[in-house]
């Protein structure tokens, strides 16, 4: 139940109050009046902070535990060995932190819906058990496909790049606004997508699928379109990653990119999705940890860069909400400066929040140090906490309670009616390549089935993975389906037995997961095709698969093997809906990378 007692007490003091979405829905600036009277409450609340808590409200650290007070022992041993304290509620206090970031599995954050809601209510508390109580904002990263944190009990919906495909502003507006409705359930009112980043290099590491496509303009509308569903559910949009991510064969987690765009290219291809979020109203950008020697020759990274940050991101787009970095403990933005100086080269370089550092006390004492040396001005301090504030006000934080309701969890998150969207949404994706002589769909004799290939796991329940997970979505729909495991990278054993397990079968969907050239999963294919039994490829994650397969009759793309996708794409092939997903990126050929296989905008129906 919802803490009474909170409820009734004034978060900060009567000139605080602020009703939620004061400040409008998407793209609908607040009136100048309305504005000003915002933002001098606001200013009333920064001045009675102190230094202290001002450099706080900055930094969105992680931690580890599923409670805010009692998490596990060991929950509690790595806390302290990392943070310097036991409890995410001890590091609110000792920091004056001003919002967390949730992950799924390594942190322990995240076990299930009512518990998730619980600790945003424990940490609420801890921050509102300040001597000046400002709510938190909490924020993850819930891109959904391939990167999604709350797994099981929240509704999955299909990732970027089938959104992309399926090429509905309708379906991204509405994925995003379920989406944003659960989190906001959950006490989570920041959320670290959409991505804006445009996918031009299929060898792109850490992009790829996260991205809506290859085109600028419809990347740029699809990001538009997700922005309005976040924010008209409550939640602060972030487009990432500024000034682009999408052409890097690096991956800035472990090395700083080079982008070589000239400034032409970039304004074509980088910028529009940026200025499309822009416009839309976006809340707050993510920084990208790369180099761009077209925008600025000094080779720091954009994270650290003014003439980026300042003269681009806010001078040229125009933008006035918060910038924050993407993650701190990253090689990319490490290379050339210590933990304690890259958070003061971000916030000089025009950065309100700092996400992740690797070491909290190193970074918070280095920019309170920064500040009280004259380095950071206090008035620029200022900026950012008003921007923070800024949306704290908007999302309803600064309203009379913060806390969520377990009543509300239990109505929102994982309802019916949003699963039930989420699979409209994905039939409306999935795409066929390839149908030579009408392989797909299957007969209405072809009962008996074989799954077998790469089973990556889902990605916030390694217990499940693809092959078994897309036969039980066969055998839902009336087939008598066995499965076989081979992996990535199938031994002649693995492909021998996958081999032996096809005969007898009516057909095979055979999964493959990245695949690229003389890789062990195209001997697997070829193998099974020579049996003569007929073959139904699906690759999913990368679209580019169909590039490396030889004498393939039936390919699709399902662009990731969440659960959704998985039921989407069995739908397919039995034939219970019809193909309507087309490329949003082009497949080149493997042994010519300059000739087009597979154009974007490309993708078969049935009947035609």
């Amino acid at each position: 139940m919802q803490d009474r007692s909170l409820s009734r007490r004034s978060v900060l003091a009567s000139a605080t109050v602020v009703a939620a979405g004061a400040t409008g829905l998407a793209g609908v600036a607040a009136a100048p009046a309305v504005a000003h009277g915002r933002d001098k409450r606001l200013k009333k609340i920064i001045a009675r902070m102190s230094v202290e808590a001002k450099v706080g409200q900055l930094f969105v650290p992680y931690f580890y535990g599923a409670s805010a007070t009692a998490p596990s022992q060991a929950d509690q041993e790595r806390n302290l060995r990392e943070l310097g304290v036991r409890t995410v509620a001890e590091l609110i206090a000792k920091y004056h932190i001003g919002g967390v970031i949730y992950f799924s599995g390594w942190t322990n954050n995240i076990h299930d819906p009512r518990q998730v809601a619980e600790l945003s209510n424990g940490v609420q508390r801890a921050s509102l058990s300040l001597p000046t109580p400002v709510p938190s904002l909490i924020s993850i990263d819930q891109e959904h496909g391939a990167n999604v944190r709350v797994g099981s009990g929240a509704t999955q919906l299909p990732g970027a790049m089938a959104l992309g495909a399926g090429h509905s502003l309708s379906d991204a507006r509405t994925a995003a606004r379920i989406s944003g409705t659960e989190l906001a359930a959950l006490g989570i009112h920041q959320n670290f997508a959409p991505v804006a980043d445009v996918n031009v290099n299929p060898a792109n590491p850490i992009i790829n699928i996260r991205s809506f496509g290859a085109d600028p303009r419809e990347v740029g509308r699809m990001v538009a379109a997700q922005v309005t569903g976040y924010q008209r559910a409550g939640v602060v949009a972030c487009a990432k990653h500024f000034p682009g991510h999408g052409d890097t064969g690096q991956d800035s987690h472990t090395e700083l990119p080079v982008i070589t765009h000239t400034r032409e290219e970039w304004d074509r291809i980088d910028a529009p999705p940026f200025r499309a979020a822009v416009a839309a109203g976006v809340d707050s950008i993510m920084t990208a940890h790369l180099q761009v020697p077209a925008l600025d020759p000094s080779n720091d990274p954009a994270t650290l860069s003014p003439t980026i940050l300042q003269g681009v991101l806010r001078g040229e787009l125009g933008f006035d909400g918060v910038i924050v970095t993407d993650a701190l403990n990253m090689a990319g933005v490490r290379t050339k400066y210590g933990d304690d100086r890259v958070p003061v080269l971000a916030l000089k370089a025009g950065a309100d929040q700092l996400l992740f550092p690797p070491d909290i006390d190193v970074a918070y004492h280095g920019v309170l140090a920064a500040v009280r040396d004259g380095e950071i001005t206090e008035e620029r301090l200022d900026e950012s906490v008003l921007r923070i504030l800024r949306l704290k006000d908007k999302v309803g934080l600064l309203s009379d309670s913060p806390l969520t309701s377990p009543r509300e969890v239990d109505r929102v998150v994982g309802s019916r009616q949003h699963r039930l969207a989420a699979d409209r949404i994905a039939g409306r994706t999935t795409t066929l390549l390839v149908n030579e002589g009408r392989t797909l769909p299957l007969r209405r004799g072809q009962r008996k089935l074989l799954v077998v290939g790469a089973s990556p796991a889902f990605p916030t329940d390694d217990t499940r993975s693809t092959v078994p997970e897309l036969a039980k979505a066969f055998d839902t729909l009336g087939y008598a389906t066995a499965h076989l495991v081979t992996g990535r990278s199938p031994d002649a054993a693995a492909i021998d037995a996958a081999v032996a397990a096809a005969r007898g079968r009516d057909a095979v969907v055979v999964t493959t997961d990245n695949a690229g050239p003389a890789d062990a999963q195209c001997a697997l294919v070829s193998r099974l095709l020579a049996t003569g039994v007929p073959v139904v490829h699906l690759a999913v994650r990368n679209p580019y698969d169909i590039a490396h397969l030889d004498g393939v009759r039936a390919s699709l793309a399902s662009y990731c093997w969440t659960e959704v996708e998985l039921r989407a794409a069995a739908r397919v092939i039995a034939g219970r809906v019809a193909p309507r997903g087309t490329l949003p990126v082009p497949v080149q050929r493997a042994d010519d990378p300059a000739e087009v296989l597979f154009p974007s905008g490309y993708g078969l129906s049935y009947g035609r």
